[in-house]
C-alpha cells in the first residue's frame, strides 16, 4: 500500500512577512514565545514559499490560521482574503478573536472579519483568556455557520470538552492535537483523559493533528506515532485532519520530513481513511 497521500489539504499553515513587525513582533525579537530560538521561521513564508517547499506533494489547498498579535489578527484575515483574489490562496481563513471588553465587541470583531469570503471561524488570541469564550459567544458563532479552534493545553482539555459538549451544532476543531507540551507521563495521561473527553463531547469535535514537531522536538514517524494513533482512534478518520504548523514546525525539519512522517504513521489505513485525514475533513469543515 503507497504511503502517500493522493491529496493534501493543510488545514494549518502561517502565511506571514516578517516585516510586518506590529502584526509578528515575536518573529523579530520584540516578543518571547517561550520557544528559544525562533530564527528559523522569521521568514516571510507565502504561497509562493509553502509550493517550493512541498514539491513532490499534492497540496490542493491551504487553511491560513491567525498568527497576528491581537486585534492586528482581524486586519491578517482581511488583507489575506484580499490577496487570495490574485494569489488564488489560501482557500479558508480561521481569523482571530483578539481581547475584547465585552461580548458584543467580541460579537462585533467576528462579525467584521465575516466581510471575508474565505473567514471560516476563529481562534482565540488572547493568551491571558480562558481557552473556550462565554456561550453567547459560541452561539454568535454557530448562527453565523462558523468554526471555533480551540487552543487548549491538557490540564484544561476535559474542562473545555465539557463546555463544547453543549453547543452541538457549532463545529468545532482541537488545535494541535490537544496541544501537548512535553512527553512526560503526567503530561500524557492529561492529553490522553483529555481527547477521550474531547472525542465524546460530540460528533461536532474534530482534532487537528499539527504542532507535535514543537514539544516533541522532532519530526519522525516514531515521535509521531504515540500521539496520533491515539488521536485518530478516539475521534476516527473523518473527524480527524492533518496540518503542517508551518513554517512554524519547520524549526524541526522541513516540509518534505513533515509529510514523510505523517505518512509513515497513517499507512495502515484504507483508502478512503487516507483521503479523509490529509483532505477531506478539511474541506468539510471549512467549506473549501
Amino acid at each position: 500500500m503507497s504511503t502517500t497521500p493522493g491529496r493534501i489539504v493543510d488545514a494549518h499553515v502561517h502565511l506571514w512577512d516578517p516585516a510586518r513587525t506590529d502584526w509578528y513582533p515575536y518573529l523579530g525579537g520584540g516578543q518571547d514565545l517561550g520557544m528559544g530560538d525562533v530564527t528559523g521561521m522569521s521568514r516571510r513564508f507565502d504561497p509562493t514559499s509553502y509550493r517550493n517547499e512541498a514539491d513532490g506533494w499534492n497540496v490542493v489547498k491551504l487553511v491560513n490560521v491567525a498568527a497576528a498579535t491581537g486585534r492586528h489578527s482581524v486586519d491578517e484575515t482581511l488583507e489575506l482574503d484580499r490577496r487570495a483574489e490574485a494569489d488564488g490562496e489560501p482557500a479558508a481563513l480561521i481569523g482571530g478573536l483578539p481581547a475584547t471588553s465585552s461580548t458584543a465587541e467580541a460579537v462585533a470583531v467576528i462579525d467584521e472579519q465575516m466581510t471575508a469570503e474565505r473567514f471560516r471561524g476563529v481562534r482565540p488570541m488572547n493568551p491571558k483568556a480562558p481557552p473556550v469564550p462565554d456561550d453567547e459567544v459560541l452561539r454568535a458563532l454557530t448562527e453565523r455557520g462558523l468554526v471555533f479552534e480551540l487552543m487548549a493545553h491538557p490540564p484544561d482539555l476535559v474542562q473545555a470538552a465539557a463546555r463544547l459538549a453543549n453547543h452541538p451544532d457549532l463545529t468545532v476543531v482541537v488545535e494541535h492535537t490537544g496541544w501537548p507540551r512535553s512527553t512526560d507521563d503526567g503530561e500524557r495521561r492529561l492529553w490522553l483523559e483529555g481527547i477521550a473527553a474531547l472525542a465524546d463531547a460530540g460528533p461536532h469535535v474534530h482534532c487537528k493533528l499539527s504542532g507535535l514537531a514543537m514539544p516533541l522536538g522532532s519530526m519522525t514517524a516514531a515521535a509521531f506515532r504515540p500521539w496520533i494513533e491515539p488521536a485518530i482512534e478516539s475521534f476516527g478518520a473523518r473527524r480527524c485532519l492533518v496540518a503542517s504548523n508551518f513554517p512554524v514546525d519547520g524549526l524541526h525539519g522541513s516540509l518534505d520530513e513533515l509529510w514523510t512522517a505523517y505518512s509513515e504513521v497513517t499507512s495502515g489505513l484504507g483508502p478512503d481513511e487516507v483521503d479523509d485525514l490529509y483532505a477531506g475533513t478539511a474541506e468539510r469543515v471549512y467549506r473549501c
